[in-house]
């Protein structure tokens, strides 16, 4: 999964297909982002991942991350193989959502001021 941001309006994209070119938004190359390279604090970013039977419940943070209205997850996404699911959330929403579990799947969650930062499902 291939995330690029604007720097300067903040739209969020995800590339479908890569064939090589450059994203341009604002007039300038959108950046490519990289996860966990931010300088966010790790409890609250890193996506938990708790197994319930067959599904799993993915919290953003060992510490809960804050949900206000200029700084929240805005989505959390898990990645199988070429499938994505994402569930997008709002600053009134608990930073939480359910996937089925694949073992080796990989969960991202985007914080709108700290990035992007994922965990594998074990």
């Amino acid at each position: 999964m291939k995330i690029c941001k604007c720097n300067s309006c903040g739209n969020v994209i995800e590339i479908l297909d890569d064939n090589g070119g450059n994203l341009v938004c604002c007039s300038e190359e959108m950046e490519l982002m990289v996860p966990e390279a931010s300088d966010g604090a790790r409890e609250k970013h890193v996506p938990v991942i708790t197994k319930d039977g067959d599904e799993i419940i993915v919290s953003v943070g060992s510490v809960k991350h804050p949900m206000d209205e200029d700084h929240y997850i805005n989505w959390i996404a898990l990645e199988n193989g070429d499938m994505v699911t994402r569930v997008n959330l709002n600053p009134s929403d608990e930073p939480e959502a359910r996937f089925p579990y694949v073992k080796g799947s990989i969960v991202y969650a985007y914080c709108d001021k700290h990035g992007l930062w994922k965990a594998i499902v074990e």
